[in-house]
């Protein structure tokens, strides 16, 4: 047996957090908790049909700390879900209750949003309960709307009242119609902090992309797009480098991405949108993202704020 004088800091900090927990996570976990946190703005509950167990398993292998699991709204069968196509944020997630129920057995390690579809008639109240609760964001708002209509300005004003985060969807002709009129509602709602996420939001990154159908471009990247103007321009405004699009927005041209995450980098938060298993390798889009982030941040400063520090300010973690 080796004492601690043979260990590292990290080895021994592993070993002891360890014992501590019963061994109930990887010693290199439980270390990367202590050294180096990590906050996952964007996860779900049930994705893709993935067992609340196997989620749990997934986060901790990929060393998140705190994941914020944003529920779907309620199944409903109108235009907003494309007459329930899209129930479920279109990935069978589960609502409001079941991000709960996690957040309440894993508290400190899960927090909890908040998600209504925007045109039923109770859409605020079902918000509002909880966000009482202790919800710490509005969102994932995926729907069929235009995105300053009177529905989603509704909302809006529940953030602005409870001083939370709102987190959008945006895809081009299916969720969050008419990107090009946000900027108006950054300017009608200055107090509300609204995170832009998907395909639409990182593809227009580019000043070149003019093709609003292409959701996933692949060529280089021309500073001055409309999203990176609204990074520049809004304070209220902020980036969700989740899923297969944000991995993209840097993979694509990594010299316009480590510009960018410097330029950005204290409005760029890490997330994950990934219904992946393991928790690792190639398959694992969340690990991806982190690989990814770490390898083109400028410097460890920058790395840190990405993958932590603007999420706990923004979303008031402790």
């Amino acid at each position: 047996m080796y004492s601690t004088n043979h260990l590292s800091r990290r080895e021994f900090l592993a070993g002891t957090g360890a014992l501590l927990l019963g061994n109930t996570l990887d010693a290199h976990i439980v270390a990367a908790s202590v050294e180096e946190p990590i906050i996952d703005i964007h996860q779900h509950v049930h994705y893709a049909a993935r067992p609340d167990d196997v989620l749990i398993a997934h986060q901790r292998a990929m060393g998140i700390t705190h994941t914020i699991l944003l529920p779907a709204g309620t199944p409903a069968f109108g235009t907003s879900t494309h007459q329930g196509k899209t129930n479920g944020l279109q990935a069978q997630c589960a609502g409001n209750e079941a991000c709960y129920g996690i957040a309440q057995k894993y508290p400190g390690e899960f927090i909890f949003g908040s998600n209504e579809v925007p045109d039923l008639p109770d859409a605020v109240q079902e918000i509002e309960k909880y966000l009482k609760l202790g919800g710490r964001v509005i969102g994932e708002l995926k729907f069929g709307v235009d995105c300053d209509s009177k529905e989603m300005q509704r909302i809006y004003k529940v953030a602005e009242e409870y001083r939370v985060p709102v987190l959008m969807h945006w895809q081009f002709q299916m969720f969050n119609y008419n990107f090009e009129r946000f900027p108006k509602m950054l300017e009608k709602y200055p107090k509300v902090n609204f995170i832009g996420h998907a395909q639409t939001w990182w593809a227009n990154i580019d000043k070149g992309h003019t093709d609003q159908r292409i959701l996933y471009p692949k060529t280089k990247v021309t500073p001055g797009g409309l999203t990176d103007r609204l990074l520049s321009d809004y304070p209220n405004m902020y980036g969700d480098m989740s899923a297969g699009s944000g991995l993209l927005s840097m993979t694509r041209d990594e010299d316009h991405a480590r510009e960018f995450l410097t330029r950005h980098q204290d409005k760029l938060l890490y997330g994950s949108d990934c219904d992946d298993h393991i928790g690792s390798g190639e398959k694992c889009q969340g690990a991806q993202t982190i690989a990814e982030i770490r390898k083109l941040a400028a410097s460890k400063a920058i790395e840190r704020k990405i993958l932590y520090g603007n999420a706990k300010k923004l979303f008031r973690i402790a």
